[in-house]
């Protein structure tokens, strides 16, 4: 079973999960990501901040995670 994020874990440790998120952030307008102040903000956090639908982001992140697993 693939592992999966939810929104509050921090940016953090959705790097720690896979680096390869950081991507799918950045593509959805994270720039910020670099920033030592974003590795303690949740993904629903950042997602506030930036105008960007949480749920939606927590999607993308899943689905990623799911197809590397196969």
């Amino acid at each position: 079973m693939a592992q999966q994020i939810d929104k509050d874990m921090l940016i953090g440790e959705l790097i720690n999960v896979d680096i390869n998120i950081v991507p799918i952030l950045m593509g959805a307008g994270m720039h910020c990501i670099g920033c030592p102040s974003s590795q303690m903000e949740s993904l629903d956090e950042a997602c506030m901040v930036h105008g960007i639908e949480t749920e939606t982001m927590v999607n993308a992140i899943n689905e990623y995670l799911a197809a590397k697993e196969q």
